[in-house]
């Protein structure tokens, strides 16, 4: 049901593409140039987080040289059965963090890399408290600094943020890319860009809208998967458990706990070519709820989604070159670099109080 579709996380790379690159790559001699450009200058350590009855398997991304305290930054993942790296797609930020003096926190979702339990079961409160006992359990190594933790999170994170910030008031900073704040308004808007994209008939979205209100109404009522696909037909991959992720979820709207975030640091970060979120909704939110000089706004004309490159996300090939040979390359001009100005600008602000 396309209505009802969360921000989708970035388009993973075909693995049969990935593998024919990959081949192309060893065989014209760039074996070595691919080996260093995926090399990154910082220690990752694999943990296991055992807080509040949960059991999470994640990596600390540590800066390359020192023993801390370090300042840190907490990942929360978009939509999506996505690991602790997101398939290596946050080292290069995390990278770019230790350069400025910051570890990274990330762990795999439920579910997935062996981990216990199941994305699919949890809610956005589910979502937030999980990482609430992450941060409690990183305030507990002598390497991480308690006071200075902040959090990173990208598309279906705009709903988990803001409630980790109402549960911790001891979150320092907010880096928001390509947030949404209205399940039902992010989904209407996914699925009138995606038609528009893809060259839909008047008639065709005429459909999708009808078919888009039908689950609206079954979701409003509680129904069951088999109601769901008695009244429309064909689920196109509405699996039973995405219904059921949806049922719990599909009522989350940001406005009500981004309050938590005022006087936070926020960097808000907003791509050109985002057919998941609209992000002029997304940003006149943010101004709203969050009036003053702690909100910074990043625009990023030339970005998709998850803020790579649209020219490279564009075309497969491409992306998966990317990928391989130089994955720094992949994002936005500034994107990057942007982050670092920020760390470093609430590090600093936090050492002048």
């Amino acid at each position: 049901m396309r209505t009802t579709r969360t921000p989708r996380r970035r388009r993973a790379v075909p693995a049969a593409l990935a593998a024919l690159v990959a081949l192309v790559v060893a065989a014209g001699g760039l074996g070595g140039l691919v080996v260093w450009q995926n090399t990154y200058e910082l220690r990752e350590e694999a943990v296991t987080i055992r807080q509040g009855g949960r059991v999470l398997h994640g990596v600390l991304a540590l800066p390359a040289q020192g023993k801390g305290p370090f300042p840190l930054v907490v990942f929360v993942h978009g939509d999506g059965p996505v690991d602790a790296t997101h398939d290596t797609f946050y080292r290069p930020m995390w990278e770019a963090f230790a350069r400025s003096g910051y570890a990274s926190l990330s762990w795999n979702k439920p579910g997935v890399g062996g981990a216990p339990g199941d994305w699919l079961d949890q809610s956005m409160a589910d979502r937030a408290g999980e990482a609430v006992d992450a941060i409690t359990w990183a305030r507990q190594r002598p390497d991480v600094d308690g006071g200075r933790i902040g959090l990173w999170g990208a598309s279906q994170a705009g709903w988990v943020l803001p409630k980790i910030a109402a549960e911790d008031p001891g979150i320092r900073f907010v880096i928001a890319v390509s947030p949404a704040v209205n399940w039902h308004r992010q989904g209407r808007y996914n699925l009138l860009a995606e038609l528009s994209r893809d060259g839909a008939s008047g008639a065709e979205v005429a459909t999708a809208l009808a078919r888009r209100e039908t689950g609206l109404e079954l979701l409003a009522r509680g129904a069951s998967y088999e109601e769901y696909v008695r009244a429309v037909g064909d689920p196109k991959g509405m699996t039973a458990a995405r219904w059921r992720f949806v049922s719990k979820n599909h009522t989350a709207d940001a406005s009500a706990d981004l309050p938590a975030l005022r006087g936070t640091p926020v960097l808000l970060v907003l791509a050109g070519h985002d057919v998941n979120v609209d992000t002029a909704d997304t940003e006149a939110a943010y101004r709203r709820l969050l009036p003053g000089p702690a909100l910074h706004v990043a625009h990023y004309p030339d970005a998709g989604h998850g803020l790579v490159r649209h020219a490279v996300e564009d075309s497969s090939l491409r992306l998966a070159l990317t990928a391989l040979c130089a994955p720094r390359s992949l994002f936005a001009e500034g994107f990057l670099a942007d982050q670092e100005r920020f760390l470093t600008s609430v590090a600093t602000d936090g050492a002048e109080r």
